[in-house]
């Protein structure tokens, strides 16, 4: 069920706010802040790539904690790769938001996001603070999410409720992403607010289970970044009982949660660099899930499938080299392969020129699914990929400029 009220502060007892602090050109937002008017148990999940950019490190040493009441975040500028004097100005962020909140350090979250290698001018955003402060409210989410956003053509937000044990329970985000996008985790920031009671332990898995469903099933060029981070905040307002591990509440709050993710997800893959398309790869019949992740993943960031995506051309025997490519036991005479109700593939074999014409106008839509049966058990998974096209490279060849 979704709220009349959408983005990170549709959930009770949330503010934000979105202003100008002079990182990017004037005019631009790029500044935001989330604040929830108790503390509350806080999760994340963040970057795998081995360069982590300074609020990374910095969120990941405040996640100790399990506890949190705000996030800021800066866009225009990744601080990372910037050595120490960049988890000094991250530290900078936190402290100067949580002074003002008059509560412990850790308790305030950092992203930031942008160019990669240039020193965080962190002068203007801790001169910028209080006026982000006074422009808070239940109406800032929308300016939010607008300064947090770097290539992207459009703000991505979400709100979802249902009635989890007696109460009305809400999530919200807003995530940014729009180029570098691959699991594991999708390059993005996302940030998810709810106002249900629930443990810190219930929140971590929950959120990683969202995760793994959702950002982390989206690709768009095969690229990771520096900054890769979610979190999801919980203030406990809804009043309703504990939320803890394995219970069934617990179940149906792990499923709002999964649903207000990959609907941010789906966000960004629309809303990739030069992307007119989005394909689901889905694939069954396998020996494991490890298994039916990889053929997945393969034929999802396979620049020939979707340059063929781009360019509208049926060639589905790129598919099936990826498949076989995928390093993972196949029996190619068992697979199956089909583009959304038009099976195109049978034990191995293509099905003729019928089909491959049928199939054709399947790829003029916009989205469709490409389903994968190996024949060979019941293990399943999917991702979401994209096509690749020319704005893409005319994006990225001139993104510093």
């Amino acid at each position: 069920m979704k709220t009349k009220q959408t983005g990170i502060t549709a959930p009770q007892g949330f503010q934000a706010a979105g202003i100008h602090c002079g990182i990017k050109k004037p005019g631009l937002l790029d500044l935001a802040l989330c604040v929830s008017e108790v503390s509350g148990p806080i999760a994340g999940v963040f970057t795998r790539n081995r360069v982590a950019a300074a609020p990374v490190i910095l969120d990941r040493r405040h996640l100790r904690y399990r506890c949190g009441r705000a996030i800021i975040v800066n866009s225009g500028n990744a601080n990372a790769c910037t050595g120490a004097q960049g988890v000094v100005s991250a530290t900078t962020m936190a402290r100067t938001v949580a002074q003002q909140l008059g509560i412990p350090r850790h308790q305030v979250f950092v992203g930031s996001t942008g160019v990669i290698g240039r020193t965080l001018p962190i002068d203007r955003i801790t001169t910028a603070i209080p006026s982000l402060f006074s422009r808070l409210s239940v109406k800032g989410g929308a300016q939010a999410a607008q300064a947090i956003l770097t290539t992207d053509l459009r703000p991505k937000t979400v709100a979802v409720q249902a009635r989890i044990g007696g109460r009305m329970i809400t999530i919200g985000g807003m995530a940014k992403g729009s180029g570098m996008i691959h699991p594991d985790m999708a390059t993005m920031l996302g940030y998810l607010t709810t106002d249900a009671a629930i443990t810190p332990p219930a929140l971590q898995q929950a959120l990683r289970a969202a995760a793994d469903q959702s950002f982390n099933c989206i690709t768009v060029d095969g690229d990771t970044s520096t900054n890769d981070t979610v979190l999801c905040l919980a203030n406990g307002l809804a009043r309703n009982r504990v939320i803890e591990p394995q219970s069934r509440a617990y179940h149906d709050f792990e499923r709002l949660l999964t649903e207000a993710a990959q609907t941010l997800a789906l966000l960004i893959c629309r809303d990739g660099e030069g992307v007119t398309k989005i394909v689901k790869v889905l694939v069954e019949g396998a020996t494991t899930v490890a298994a039916a992740k990889r053929v997945a993943a393969t034929i999802a960031t396979s620049n020939l499938v979707k340059t063929a995506l781009f360019g509208e051309d049926a060639n589905w025997g790129r598919v099936m080299a990826a498949i076989g490519r995928a390093g993972v036991a196949v029996n190619p005479a068992k697979v199956m392969v089909s583009f959304d109700d038009i099976q195109m593939v049978k034990q191995g074999v293509g099905m003729g020129l019928a089909a491959e014409h049928k199939i054709a106008q399947i790829f003029k839509r916009k989205a469709f699914t490409i389903a994968v049966h190996l024949g060979l058990g019941t293990a399943r998974a999917h991702m979401w990929t994209t096509d690749l096209s020319y704005d893409y490279v005319r994006i990225n060849a001139s993104y510093r400029s």
